[in-house]
């Protein structure tokens, strides 16, 4: 069984997308390609993989209430391509947005849906996921927690000769807890979904966050979008910027 997953976002690095996607792929089995849609000129490519598919995953974020313009845009040629070869796809999604609750995703997933029924490809269903950026930076703490324990074994091979330091191994174990307590919303449904891609079957619209409080998951929105505004050239750069 043949499987295209598709990274519809614009970003080029560190796109909650692709972390959701690459996720995604560790529950489908079979052949897997992994695809990115971005321009007109990811088109073709695109849509020779799907030829000899039997499942599409698109990973994408939610803009608007819908489906970024580019992805649109590429539907309308997917359906003209699929009508022309006879294609019989199931289609899957795996949406993420910045607010706190899966549930926005739903016009999006909609989408995908009356998409689907226009086309005469199976509708498989998909995973809405809440708090995508927030979970994205979980992978990046990851990492970081890995280049603290190599860097605590070396201090301490350094100045003991312990290869194994039992306060760096349990302080990596805690927080690798609490990262993947964090996505066990989206681990769990992820994995659901992995077996219906595998069986060929629906799976239905399911809809998951980042598994923390609401007004926790807002103080840190909060402050990590004013540290990004004022990277990127001020709160009021929109208001105060000079018009050409």
């Amino acid at each position: 069984m043949k499987t295209v997953l598709i990274n519809c976002s614009p970003k080029k690095h560190f796109c909650a997308s692709a972390y959701f996607l690459f996720l995604q792929s560790l529950f489908v089995g079979g052949e897997k390609v992994k695809g990115k849609l971005r321009s007109h000129a990811d088109y073709a490519r695109l849509l020779e993989q799907l030829r000899d598919a039997q499942a599409v995953v698109f990973g994408l974020p939610l803009y608007v209430d819908s489906v970024p313009s580019h992805v649109l845009r590429f539907l309308e040629e997917m359906e003209t391509f699929c009508r022309e070869n006879g294609l019989k796809l199931r289609v899957y999604c795996v949406a993420n947005n910045g607010f706190i609750e899966g549930k926005q995703n739903e016009p999006l997933m909609q989408v995908f849906e009356n998409f689907c029924a226009r086309t005469g490809l199976a509708w498989g269903g998909g995973v809405g996921i809440g708090g995508g950026v927030m979970l994205n930076v979980t992978r990046i703490l990851f990492i970081v927690e890995i280049g603290l324990l190599v860097l605590n074994t070396v201090l301490s091979v350094v100045n003991t000769g312990d290869l194994f330091p039992k306060a760096a191994w349990i302080s990596f174990a805690e927080n690798t807890a609490l990262l993947l307590f964090f996505n066990m919303g989206v681990l769990f449904y992820l994995s659901g979904m992995g077996r219906a891609i595998g069986k060929g079957t629906a799976f239905g619209k399911k809809y998951t966050r980042i598994l923390i409080p609401s007004f926790v998951f807002i103080l840190f929105a909060d402050i990590f979008f004013t540290i990004i505004s004022l990277l990127q050239g001020g709160i009021f750069r929109g208001w105060l910027a000079k018009k050409e």
